[in-house]
């Protein structure tokens, strides 16, 4: 019984995907050749197009997929901290401190703004916001933070993780701009509290 279009479409994608995310980590995005890309999957150049248009379009759909997977790691480790407040402050920080993995560095945050533009227009992006969103909203209700619009809070708060994951990317050295990113993200967080904890 032979495969249906849409789920040989679909893996033809998760194949392109994983090639790219393997050369966009290896060489950067400039040096990734598609001709390589393809033939190591095993298809052509018109898969590609046809499935993300472009070298471009598949940057985003890489770019998409492990910043997907940093928001939701992001998100286990903030359930693991006990509270909202805790929470919200490490999910932010482990957001920040996995700008050292070399493939989130290159592929994230040092070819993807470069090539796609402001990450805070990116769809991943926007998931990230809604989810920082709803925890501000919880904190407000329960009196923990200052009666603010949720939104503006989620978006500085948001905005304050990725430009110091930015930071760290673009640094001579990131072991050393981590902590000081990570006490200053903490540090802006405390100042959207009612009452100091």
């Amino acid at each position: 019984m032979g495969k249906r279009r849409s789920e040989t479409m679909q893996e033809n994608r998760l194949k392109l995907i994983a090639a790219a995310r393997k050369a966009f980590a290896e060489k950067g995005y400039s040096a990734a050749s598609m001709d390589e890309l393809t033939a190591y999957v095993g298809l052509t150049r018109g898969a590609l197009y046809h499935n993300f248009g472009d070298k471009r379009g598949l940057l985003a759909a890489v770019v998409d997929q492990i910043d997907m997977e940093m928001a939701a790691r992001a998100k286990e480790i903030g359930a693991r901290a006990g509270n909202d407040w805790q929470g919200l402050l490490a999910e932010g920080a482990a957001y920040i401190e996995m700008a050292l993995d070399p493939e989130v560095q290159r592929i994230v945050l040092l070819d993807g703004p470069a090539v796609l533009g402001d990450p805070s227009q990116w769809r991943s992006q926007n998931s990230c916001l809604q989810v920082t969103k709803s925890t501000v909203e919880r904190l407000v209700a329960q009196g923990i933070l200052k009666p603010l619009d949720a939104e503006a809070a989620a978006r500085l708060l948001s905005g304050a993780a990725l430009n110091a994951a930015l930071w760290i990317a673009a640094s001579e050295n990131p072991q050393s701009v981590l902590p000081k990113a990570v006490e200053a993200f903490r540090s802006m967080a405390a100042g959207l509290l009612l009452e100091p904890l």
